[in-house]
């Protein structure tokens, strides 16, 4: 018996390194036109230059990755895999009860961050951009982590947003605070123009209409030239004041700036610093406004849909304006961003508003947990500032983004803090309220 089933182990064994030698045989075929050959300008002209280092490292790869599937599918290191699971579960649990004192411990850690001795413009300036995606993921996450509804054209409301400051800011003159409630409602009106449509989809069709309508937006933004300026964007955007000081070099005989009224020296480091605040105190509201809904009834109805539309119907609840409720406040807190890039940036044209940047902020919100909101501030900083902080990582971010979503969805399918408070807490036995 014990001869028999080391002769089957034996066999199961070649067939998995004669599977995994087939795959690398196809990789390497693959690698030939993608990795093995290249074109070197020079002075004679075009020359082919061949890298079959490249074709065998590649083929090394995929020969040692598809062993160890087929190893961890016959169950040779289940063991270890399940025990990992276990402690990776129990960490995330660890850790999701410890959510109220890391926020508290995190939104102190980001007021101080501008003044501590390590902060330069150079750390603020990514900060802010990492404020910025937290921002849209505590917006997408209303849609998708509360709602349930999977939105792939996100970026299409941050782009009304941008868009609708840029405009008015230089077409009438308005400033920033006035702006800002505008580009919200106008992205807003614009969530609810593409809720109609898609009252009746759900999962994989819902995906498909959001992710056309972000490239519909991006396309008329390229081609309406007259009023977006196509390609060439629309530069000069005003930037936001202090209550009506602004951040320039004071001039004799003009109104007061920032500097000359508080009696500071010049520094461009101010406007930093205020734009860094600024998205912060933007960000901490949306926080605030979707931890306040989550508890009103239109928060409870939205789980209800996510949970079975069916049942939410079976309840009363009217799913076409718990719907629309969801894409306009998800956009309006996506244009409230996009007001504030256009500003911080001074500029803004098409290729800024990608599906990529859609990408970027569902994955931050996937892999921090749908519904978390502390999971999405961790996912922000691993996928945006650790690439920001790292520029050697830039290159690999598209690969980073596939492993994370990879590992989160055999590890963590509900993200790394799926765990979250209900919203509805039943009374103790005994008729006791509970403290």
């Amino acid at each position: 018996m014990a001869v028999a089933g080391d002769t089957a182990r034996s066999q199961g064994f070649a067939e998995m390194l004669k599977d995994a030698a087939l795959a690398s045989l196809v990789a390497a075929v693959l690698a030939v036109p993608l990795l093995g050959i290249r074109l070197i300008d020079s002075v004679q002209g075009l020359l082919l230059d061949t890298r079959i280092d490249w074709v065998w490292q590649a083929a090394l790869v995929v020969f040692l990755g598809r062993l160890a599937m087929r190893l961890l599918a016959r169950g040779a290191m289940t063991g270890g895999v399940a025990a990992g699971r276990r402690a990776f579960a129990r960490f995330g649990e660890r850790l999701a009860g410890w959510m109220g004192p890391l926020g508290w411990l995190m939104l102190g850690f980001a007021i101080v961050l501008p003044f501590l001795p390590f902060s330069d413009r150079n750390v603020v300036d990514r900060a802010t951009l990492v404020l910025i995606y937290v921002m849209l993921g505590w917006g997408l996450n209303i849609v998708v982590g509360l709602a349930g509804l999977l939105d792939l054209g996100y970026v299409a409301f941050y782009a009304v947003g941008a868009y609708s400051y840029a405009l008015l800011s230089s077409t009438f003159g308005l400033s920033f605070w006035v702006c800002l409630p505008l580009a919200g409602l106008l992205a807003a009106s614009f969530g609810v123009a593409l809720g109609f449509p898609v009252l009746r989809l759900r999962g994989d069709y819902l995906a498909i209409v959001t992710l056309g309508f972000g490239e519909i937006i991006r396309i008329v933004l390229l081609n309406w030239y007259h009023v977006t300026g196509g390609p060439n964007g629309i530069s000069n955007v005003a930037r936001p004041s202090f209550f009506g000081l602004e951040f320039r070099a004071p001039i004799e005989g003009e109104p007061a700036t920032f500097s000359s009224f508080f009696g500071l020296d010049y520094s461009s480091y101010h406007r930093v610093i205020f734009l860094y605040f600024l998205i912060l105190a933007l960000a901490m509201l949306t926080n605030l406004f979707t931890l306040r809904i989550r508890r009103l009834p239109i928060g409870r109805a939205w789980e209800a849909l996510r949970e079975d539309e069916t049942a939410c119907r079976s309840l009363g609840i009217n799913p076409t304006n718990t719907k629309l409720s969801a894409f306009a406040l998800g956009a309006m807190f996506a244009g409230f961003a996009g007001s504030f890039f256009a500003a911080r940036q001074g500029f803004v044209s098409p290729e800024s508003f990608t599906f990529i940047e859609s990408a970027i902020i569902l994955a931050v919100v996937v892999l921090g947990g749908m519904g978390s909101q502390i999971g999405i501030v961790l996912a922000a900083l691993l996928l945006v500032g650790l690439p920001e902080w790292f520029r050697d990582l830039q290159q690999y971010r598209m690969l980073a983004f596939g492993g994370a979503m990879v590992l989160i969805m055999l590890w963590r399918p509900r993200g790394l803090l799926s765990n979250r408070d209900p919203t509805m807490r039943l009374h103790p036995p005994g008729g006791e309220r509970a403290p």
